[in-house]
């Protein structure tokens, strides 16, 4: 089978089409051809090993693992022994950051519980923007224990994890205020934000308004800043960002939190059947709709990556690998 393969840390340049043996599911697992993918900051992190930090957990020297991709939408192929909850033919989409990457493949192989059946109201190309994206966003929003009738704000409202926070943090029933640049304004004000600020006007922590939750999905302020715009028992969650910035909402956060009052921090987010589920059913009602904003095939991911590094997608950039295959 085709895959784009890496065999050293660096730049896209390392990516390159390569013949692989096409992988059998084990106990447990299941074969999916992939149709779709999609790619993510992450993917861009474990190629370059940045921060340092990367190679103490995928590969000291060398990637552990050669094939990238942790978004993947496609149909079951085969399953192993013990698979219980899917067969052959089934549409599926799922995050294998948990299970060895590998989506940037014609074939990959994943564990039962890092997939779920796709909304059934999604092409694949839009099921595989959603997993990783959008369980962040909903984990971040978890985090800030967000609630009905809240004043939330999300910082980078106009990225991936943004996109889908925008619209989760309205599902839950809170008032959206999205930050973003001015060419993506239109954009984020589709999603249903009640308010949208162009930061490039604007700066949403010297206007005096105060929030219950900030979620900064993407864009730098120092935490003093974000400070100045939660309210008194308002909570900061940092979901992505700057290396620098994160290592400060890690080692800053809960200094700067007060105790009793506001609550300054980051998550990690990890894959959960059972969230991604809940984004499904999200989906399927009409609440969060994926935002695509470029498509390339498999042989454009090095090209897909260096754009998602860039910064400046609106949304998620996805990879369509089955060229011919029916959504």
């Amino acid at each position: 089978m085709q895959a784009i393969v890496y065999h050293n840390y660096g730049s896209p340049d390392m990516l390159n089409m390569e013949e692989v043996q096409k992988p059998a599911p084990k106990e447990g697992e299941i074969l999916v051809k992939v149709v779709a993918a999609s790619t993510a900051a992450g993917d861009w992190h474990l190629l370059r090993a940045d921060p340092f930090l990367v190679r103490f957990m995928y590969g000291l020297l060398k990637p552990k693992y050669k094939i990238l991709g942790s978004d993947v939408a496609g149909r079951v192929e085969a399953v192993g022994r013990n698979v219980t909850h899917f067969q052959p033919g089934d549409e599926v989409f799922g995050d294998l950051s948990l299970s060895g990457f590998g989506a940037f493949a014609e074939y990959v192989t994943a564990p039962e519980q890092a997939l779920a059946l796709k909304p059934t109201n999604l092409t694949f190309e839009e099921a595989a923007a959603v997993p990783v994206s959008a369980v962040t966003a909903l984990l971040g929003l978890r985090e800030g224990k967000i609630q009905a009738g809240q004043k939330v704000l999300i910082n980078g409202a106009s990225g991936g994890v943004g996109t889908f926070a925008v619209q989760i943090a309205k599902a839950f029933g809170a008032e959206v205020t999205a930050v973003c640049s001015t060419g993506k304004v239109e954009l984020v004000r589709s999603l249903g934000a009640h308010h949208v600020i162009d930061y490039t006007k604007e700066d949403f922590t010297q206007n005096g308004q105060q929030y219950d939750l900030i979620l900064a999905a993407n864009g730098y302020r120092p935490l003093s800043a974000y400070q100045r715009a939660l309210t008194p028992q308002g909570i900061y969650v940092m979901t992505g960002g700057s290396i620098g910035q994160m290592f400060e909402a890690m080692l800053l956060g809960s200094w700067r939190s007060k105790k009793g009052g506001q609550k300054m921090g980051n998550i990690l987010a990890k894959p959960s059947q059972k969230d991604l589920l809940f984004i499904k059913e999200l989906i399927e009602a009409g609440k969060v709709t994926p935002v695509i904003d470029r498509r390339y095939p498999l042989s454009g991911v090095p090209d897909a990556i260096r754009y998602v590094e860039a910064g400046h997608a609106k949304g998620k950039v996805v990879i369509t690998v089955a060229q011919n295959d029916k959504a």
